[in-house]
């Protein structure tokens, strides 16, 4: 696929104007950037492709962290019971009179 567009003449004449525009002393420090980027991209997409394989395969999840749903067969549901609200009264004026 890329055989035809990536001959060794393009590289280097991609070379002589990374060179160009960026100079002899900045080339290195853009380099080195671009290979840091790409080595932390490829450790990124491998902890996505572990995450999703994990994701993936058929393990059994443990009870616990699941609640099971009124919905399944044989379980039981229980009402949620209400929250009772006390009703406060106001304090008079008089009361924080001095």
């Amino acid at each position: 696929m890329f055989g035809d567009i990536i001959q060794p003449t393009h590289l280097l004449f991609v070379l002589a104007v990374a060179l160009i525009v960026l100079g002899p002393r900045r080339l290195p420090e853009v380099g080195r950037s671009l290979g840091k980027g790409i080595r932390d991209f490829r450790s990124a997409m491998a902890g996505i492709e572990e995450q999703a394989s994990g994701l993936l395969k058929d393990e059994p999840e443990s009870s616990s962290s699941v609640p099971a749903s009124p919905l399944q067969p044989g379980a039981t549901f229980a009402p949620v019971p209400t929250a009772q609200v006390a009703v406060v009264p106001e304090p008079e004026a008089s009361e924080y009179a001095d």
